[in-house]
């Protein structure tokens, strides 16, 4: 398989083929994301002769995969055209893949239609990632997402209405002290209105490569301590309202693993960071978190 650079993939990927179809990300000026800075590795969709020798390994060593990942930062940065021919060709070439996942920008959702969108998920497009990282206005502006909360829930929606499986992704510690819960209980406001299938949260880490991690070093952005992070990963769980969801916070990012199904198990999940809160559990040492 042609990989160029660092692959990155959803952690429930982990078991799926990863098809490279485009290399880098599209917005790529998130100051948190160290992801895609290599200023080598600038956006571009892969050569299609590339796609498709990948396709033909696939097909000869992948049969026993039945789920397939593009990567990199957002397959639906391909124009309609490419993208449509590029689905087909994973159906014909491995027909027995029952999924096809992305990572997905608000921005290039918003330049689907959304008939184009059900053409998508009728040839397998079943599975989109989402970065919303905040519905706090303010912060999501800081963080240079390029789009506000009310984009973001309409991306969503337009996502689901599709029949398309929407996973949304929202980061603790993104507003810093000063704005902390403000930003938990807009995020659990933007989610209540966008209603995602699932709802993973990861724990902010500073990255040397990125324009955050440069504002903190001179005192410009101030981490939440693991209270605060606590404390607010409780204001978001609780804001959430009645809609059916997975729950994840089990990311090698954050302090400890929190799993369940919304509403029947926030109880059980609120009790946990009670418990956090209160030092009776043990944390994984930092030593230990990653991305």
């Amino acid at each position: 398989m042609d990989y160029q650079g660092d692959i990155i993939r959803p952690p429930s990927e982990a078991f799926s083929i990863i098809l490279q179809v485009t290399v880098g990300c599209s917005h790529n000026h998130c100051t948190f994301c160290g992801a895609y800075r290599d200023p080598e590795k600038r956006f571009q969709v892969k050569p299609w002769d590339r796609i498709e020798a990948d396709l033909d390994f696939a097909a000869r060593f992948c049969r026993r995969q039945t789920t397939l990942f593009l990567a990199d930062g957002d397959a639906l940065a391909m124009d309609d055209d490419r993208l449509i021919h590029l689905l087909r060709t994973i159906r014909h070439k491995l027909p027995w893949v029952r999924r096809v996942g992305s990572y997905a920008t608000c921005q290039n959702i918003r330049t689907k239609s959304d008939e184009q969108l059900r053409n998508y998920q009728t040839l397998g497009l079943r599975r989109l990632y989402m970065g919303l990282e905040t519905g706090h206005d303010p912060t999501l502006k800081a963080i240079a997402k390029g789009v506000d909360s009310q984009a973001m829930i309409e991306a969503g929606q337009r996502i689901r209405a599709a029949g398309i499986f929407l996973s949304v992704t929202c980061l603790l510690g993104i507003a810093g002290t000063e704005f902390s819960l403000d930003h938990a209980r807009a995020t659990a406001d933007t989610l209540n209105r966008m209603q995602p299938h699932q709802i993973a949260v990861l724990t902010l880490m500073l990255l040397p490569n990125t324009p955050l991690h440069r504002l903190a070093s001179m005192g410009r952005f101030i981490m939440p301590d693991q209270e605060g992070l606590f404390q607010e990963l409780r204001a978001l769980l609780a804001g959430l309202g009645t809609s059916r969801t997975q729950f994840h916070a089990n990311h090698a990012s954050n302090y400890f693993s929190l799993s369940g199904r919304l509403p029947k198990d926030r109880e059980q999940m609120l009790a946990i960071i009670d418990q956090a809160l209160a030092g009776t559990m043990a944390l994984k040492p930092e030593g230990v978190r990653g991305l």
